[in-house]
C-alpha cells in the first residue's frame, strides 16, 4: 500500500511538473490594433495610406529562455487612398479608397532582449479575401468590386513587443510585401501596425 501511494504520488508530481512545463513553454492569445497601409513602387505617385485594423490569434512557444517562435493568423485591412489617377487600367475618381483585405499568416522568430521586451522578424504569407474601390469614402455607396490584385502576397514582417506580467502586451510592426500586388507592375504592400494583445 505504501509503495502504491508513493508510486501514485510520483506519477501525480510528474504530471504536474510536465503540465507546468507545457504551460511555461506554450502560450496562446489574441491581438488587435490599427493598420496604416499603402502601396510603394515606381508605378505609383505617392498614394496616401489607408487606415484600417487587424485582429487575430497568436501562438508562442519558447525554445530557450530568450528565444521563441510565434505563429499567427489574423485579418488585416490594407490598401491605400488616392486622388484621381489610373490604377491597373481603371480610372479612379478623387478621394477614392482602394481596399485590399487579407488573412495574414506570419511565422516569427522572437529574441527577448530583457524581461518582457522582444524584437521579432520573419516571413508572412498573405491570402487576399476581398478587394474593392470605394469612390465615396465619406458617404454611402460608391463601392465596386475589382479583380486585379493578386491572390497571394509574400512579405517580411519585423517589429518590437513588450509584455506586462507575461500576459498583456503592446507591439509595433512593419511589413513589406515582396510580391507584386498587381502582376507586371512595380507595386508592393507596405504596412505599419500598432496594437495590443493578451496571452491566455
Amino acid at each position: 500500500m505504501k509503495k502504491t501511494t508513493l508510486f501514485l504520488s510520483f506519477i501525480f508530481c510528474s504530471i504536474s511538473l510536465f503540465a507546468q512545463e507545457i504551460e511555461n513553454r506554450f502560450q496562446f492569445g489574441a491581438r488587435a490594433g490599427i493598420n496604416f497601409s499603402t502601396i510603394t513602387g515606381d508605378d505609383f505617385e505617392d498614394p496616401n495610406s489607408r487606415t484600417s485594423f487587424y485582429a487575430g490569434l497568436v501562438a508562442e512557444t519558447f525554445v530557450t529562455e530568450k528565444f521563441a517562435l510565434q505563429g499567427e493568423v489574423f485579418y488585416s485591412g490594407q490598401g491605400f487612398d488616392i486622388e484621381e489617377t489610373t490604377f491597373a487600367g481603371v480610372t479612379v475618381t478623387p478621394e477614392a479608397e482602394f481596399q485590399i483585405d487579407y488573412i495574414q499568416v506570419p511565422l516569427l522568430a522572437k529574441i527577448y532582449l530583457i524581461e518582457g521586451l522582444n524584437i521579432h522578424a520573419g516571413p508572412q504569407f498573405g491570402f487576399k479575401i476581398n478587394e474593392e474601390i470605394d469612390t465615396d469614402p465619406t458617404g454611402d455607396g460608391g463601392d465596386f468590386d475589382t479583380d486585379r490584385i493578386k491572390d497571394f502576397d509574400f512579405q517580411l514582417a519585423a517589429g518590437a513587443e513588450f509584455k506586462f506580467a507575461k500576459s498583456f502586451f503592446i507591439q509595433a510592426r512593419y511589413t513589406y510585401g515582396f510580391s507584386e500586388v498587381v502582376e507586371d507592375t512595380d507595386a508592393h504592400n507596405s504596412t505599419f501596425s500598432a496594437g495590443i494583445g493578451f496571452m491566455f
